[in-house]
């Protein structure tokens, strides 16, 4: 159930998704993320506008964001998105430690209009080995010693 104090930014995130989608900019996806009642940052889909596929609206808010903040960490913010996260979405707010995600369409909505991430929810299970997208496992001597520098770098900070 959405909390009345929610409905103000997820009509902002809805908003966002047709006035830059009309504006020829990208899907029709927006967002926007909050702490403490403060909006911290929007975004919206720049996929086709930047010619970068990573610009969905919610990783584009969490980056926005992060450089709001002077942080990787967006810990007791909420993620109000126009549409159910795809799988690099949800996974780029786990990593910014995003503590809650509001959404208005869902993810069967966006396949019926021409975004269907369904393939690539059934992929991440699956073994490298047994994925479409062709993975080969090269392990490398140098490859290892940098992740044991990394672990035995004393000022290394932990995300």
């Amino acid at each position: 159930m959405i909390d009345p104090a929610d409905e103000p930014h997820l009509a902002r995130a809805v908003a966002l998704s047709r006035e830059r989608m009309e504006a020829g900019l990208g899907g029709p996806f927006g967002a926007v993320i909050v702490r403490d009642g403060r909006v911290l940052a929007e975004g919206w889909n720049e996929v086709t506008s930047a010619n970068d596929p990573t610009a969905h609206a919610e990783v584009t808010a969490i980056r926005r964001a992060c450089t709001a903040v002077g942080d990787f960490s967006l810990a007791g913010a909420t993620l109000y998105t126009s549409c159910e996260p795809c799988p690099m979405c949800l996974a780029s707010a786990y990593w910014a430690r995003i503590s809650r995600i509001v959404y208005a369409n869902t993810r069967d909505e966006a396949a019926a209009i021409g975004f269907d991430d369904a393939f690539i929810y059934d992929e991440i299970p699956k073994a490298p080995s047994d994925r479409a997208l062709s993975m080969v496992h090269a392990p490398r001597e140098d490859a290892a010693a940098a992740f044991a520098a990394w672990m035995a770098k004393a000022d290394r900070i932990a995300y």
